[in-house]
């Protein structure tokens, strides 16, 4: 939350000329309820069931840039699949805590984003964000956007991506 995945995640797509899929956009499409209603509904439990499965379906996707919610990382199964996935390369965007609150307070005042009652309650916060910080640590490349333009961070994504190893072949097929 506030981590920048559904500013970003596009532009790069649009940079990579692949396809931008945010994973709870897609658990709405499908079952046409916001997530607020799912988890209100069926329960969390029951919300993460079916995220595994979007997941599942969406990493047998070629060139997308996926955006996760911030609890997916924190299911086991979810966390195997993706480091497992040879074609997927895990990037976590990092920021402190503080600097998530005050971006997500930002997005709400300038009505960017929807009400996030989460924000009101600050120990829980701290204590999801400390719970799943190091799931967030094993992924591939770790980008601080502290601080960083929208168009400083796609550039250096893209960098990074047009020097690894796998980016020579034009025909590889890897999802960021």
């Amino acid at each position: 939350m506030g981590a920048g995945k559904s500013t970003l995640g596009p532009r790069l797509a649009q940079q990579l000329e692949w396809s931008f899929i945010d994973l709870d956009d897609e658990i709405v499409r499908t079952e046409q309820k916001s997530i607020a209603q799912i988890f209100d509904s069926v329960g969390e439990s029951r919300f993460r069931e079916l995220e595994q499965n979007t997941l599942a379906n969406t990493l047998r996707l070629e060139k997308v840039v996926l955006a996760l919610g911030g609890g997916t990382i924190e299911t086991a199964a979810n966390r195997q699949a993706i480091h497992e996935d040879r074609e997927t390369l895990l990037l976590y965007l990092a920021a402190p805590l503080e600097v998530l609150i005050e971006r997500c307070e930002q997005q709400q005042l300038q009505r960017e984003a929807v009400r996030r009652p989460i924000l009101e309650k600050r120990a829980e916060l701290t204590e999801r964000f400390q719970r799943r910080r190091p799931f967030y640590e094993t992924a591939d490349w770790t980008i601080d956007t502290t601080g960083q333009t929208l168009d400083a961070l796609v550039t250096a994504v893209v960098a990074r991506w047009n020097s690894a190893p796998w980016s020579a072949p034009p025909e590889s097929q890897k999802r960021a």
